[in-house]
């Protein structure tokens, strides 16, 4: 069980942090990068949820709950080098579980013709903003796990992988189902080729 009692210690005051370990690093070590990102993955979900109450998406905001405790389980993991099952580990149960939304979402929304624009109702928008930050978030593990391949744990990069696509979808849902998605016009505030407009 965690325990915090003491909020500031002044023993990062010199640029290092501890890892899981007890181990002193620099906060900008690729592994404190790592699980940082995790973090702020998690703080953009909470946004996520308030919009989604706020929208009325119940069944989303229940997920999204869900998913803050596994990017701890993530983040927990990412916290401490090596592969020791003794420690806090991201599953394939859990990746599962987010590949099996994933196709349940899915299966009631339209399929796309165009990419999408990160907008639509305030749910969708939180959520796309989300999936930004799981991206962030899944590009630091990997960069991770290229440089610690034998101390960093795949299943937290694919974790995070699925999440990102979760929550696109999710933000498809929002939208109605897809049905109110902005989607991308290709050019849309180019010069029209018979425009003889030529720019200074």
């Amino acid at each position: 069980m965690v325990k915090i009692n003491k909020i500031y210690t002044r023993t990062g005051d010199d640029g290092t942090t501890g890892l899981g370990t007890g181990t002193r690093v620099p906060k900008d070590n690729l592994r404190v990068e790592a699980y940082g990102s995790v973090d702020e993955a998690n703080a953009t979900i909470g946004l996520a949820i308030n919009a989604c109450d706020t929208d009325g998406h119940q069944k989303l905001s229940d997920i999204l709950r869900s998913i803050q405790h596994d990017l701890f389980d993530v983040g927990a993991d990412l916290c401490v080098p090596g592969l020791n099952k003794d420690s806090l580990r991201a599953t394939p149960a859990q990746v599962a579980r987010l590949e099996t939304l994933i196709d349940e979402l899915n299966a009631h929304i339209k399929p796309l013709e165009s990419f999408i624009l990160p907008g639509g109702s305030n749910a969708a928008a939180a959520l796309h903003f989300a999936r930004t930050t799981a991206r962030l978030a899944e590009r630091r593990a990997v960069a991770l796990l290229r440089a610690e391949p034998d101390a960093a744990n795949p299943h937290a990069v694919r974790y995070l992988n699925r999440l990102s696509d979760l929550l696109f979808i999710m933000a498809r849902v929002a939208n109605d189902n897809g049905r109110q998605d902005v989607l991308w016009v290709p050019g849309k505030n180019r010069p029209h080729p018979d425009d003889s407009t030529t720019p200074e």
